[in-house]
């Protein structure tokens, strides 16, 4: 792939599984350029990362940032095709220490973190088609009416199972822990539970923030999200969670497929489907009429004859070939022959001469090799004739 696909996959993935987050840390390098954005690194002991305030944004804070202050920035994460680089584009800061609810929310955060209990680890999948849902809360709320709107534009026919709960107020964190075990009683089993309110101030969703939500979130055996307030509205109920939807609006379509997009992609399985058998049947009926446009098919005499002939040929050219190596060979045993021939000792007998041999049959050439008495034999061309040595008489050169 190229570098802007790889780019881009990575800024699909990042976006999407953080689309909105509050990060904790310091304000270092701060610089605030003529065209009224805000440009910083957000960092703690460990780790850093870029953030951006844009000047829409900027000028609606009341709280100016300042180099070293420890800050809650609340935004997006977001990718820079063009450097390859992300950052945190800020949309909401709050300095810390501002309340107790703030500095309890930030105690109880850290310590259940150090538990495990907001890890990436033990986060589920959601049941892509669910055939049951429950949703824990007011059953008189604007929450449950948006959720249920939402879901039967979304996926209509599916089960959806109320289980009330208060969601503001004294006695709301055990009444939605209570809520959040009875759901895990009903049978058969829920798919999905998804825990949801409508937005409000950070003390009407306190009780979302309180322990035994949170821990009673995090010990569900039922896969789930957390949608409470709206978009800027973080508890730690969403960190505990499965899903973290952004409104209860949202909460639907977590849980929810999209029925247009699934029939869609039905629809378009179909046509592809219905596209590849008919290639297919067309590209088998092409193949079948060129095969019968064959002349094996259409004559196949023809194919044992021609190879009839071809084997004839074959035949033919071999005898010939091997004809014509006798002959070559008998040429050439003949030259051979007439030359052994020429040198032949026996030609020489034939003309009149002798060989003449000792009593161990070696070749005599010079007298020297014999004495008065000696045995000798002499090879004529009919036989051989023995005679004795009487005397040895010696030519000079």
């Amino acid at each position: 792939m190229s570098v802007s696909e790889l780019t881009g996959h990575i800024k699909a993935i990042l976006e999407g599984t953080f689309p909105s987050i509050c990060v904790e840390g310091e304000i270092s390098d701060l610089t605030r350029p003529r065209s009224g954005h805000l440009y910083f690194t957000l960092k703690d002991e460990h780790s850093q990362i870029r953030g951006v305030i844009w000047r829409s944004t900027a000028a609606r804070m009341k709280t100016q940032i300042k180099e070293g202050q420890s800050v809650l920035c609340f935004g997006d994460v977001e990718v820079y095709g063009a450097r390859g680089t992300y950052s945190l584009v800020v949309r909401k800061v709050q300095t810390q220490g501002l309340g107790p609810l703030q500095q309890a929310f930030l105690e109880l955060k850290q310590k259940l973190n150090a538990e495990g209990l907001f890890a990436a680890e033990r986060k589920r999948q959601l049941p892509r088609f669910p055939k049951r849902l429950g949703v824990v809360t007011s059953p008189s709320g604007a929450a449950i009416r948006d959720f249920l709107k939402a879901a039967a534009q979304r996926w209509p026919g599916v089960e959806i199972l109320i289980i009330p709960t208060l969601v503001q107020g004294q006695g709301a964190s055990d009444s939605i822990a209570k809520a959040i075990e009875s759901a895990q009683q009903i049978t058969p089993r829920l798919d999905t539970l998804v825990v949801t309110r409508g937005g409000g101030s950070l003390e009407d969703l306190w009780c979302f923030n309180e322990e035994s939500v949170v821990r009673a979130i995090a010990q569900c055996q039922i896969p789930t999200i957390s949608a409470v307030g709206h978009e800027v509205d973080i508890t730690l109920c969403d960190l505990a969670a499965d899903v973290r939807a952004l409104t209860p609006t949202d909460g639907a379509t977590c849980a929810l497929p999209d029925r247009d997009l699934i029939i869609g992609s039905l629809n378009d399985l179909r046509s592809r489907l219905h596209r590849s058998v008919r290639n297919g049947l067309k590209a088998r009926r092409n193949r079948l009429n060129s095969l019968q446009t064959r002349s094996i098919l259409k004559r196949p005499h023809e194919l044992v004859q021609r190879r009839f002939r071809q084997l004839d040929e074959l035949d033919a050219r071999a005898r010939k070939s091997m004809f014509t190596r006798m002959e070559l060979n008998k040429a050439k045993l003949g030259k051979a022959a007439a030359t052994l021939s020429a040198l032949s000792p026996l030609n020489v007998l034939a003309r009149g001469y002798s060989v003449t041999l000792d009593s161990e049959d070696n070749t005599i050439q010079n007298p020297s090799q014999l004495q008065p008495g000696d045995t000798i034999r002499s090879r004529v061309e009919h036989g051989d004739i023995e005679s004795v040595v009487k005397t040895i008489t010696t030519y000079d050169d």
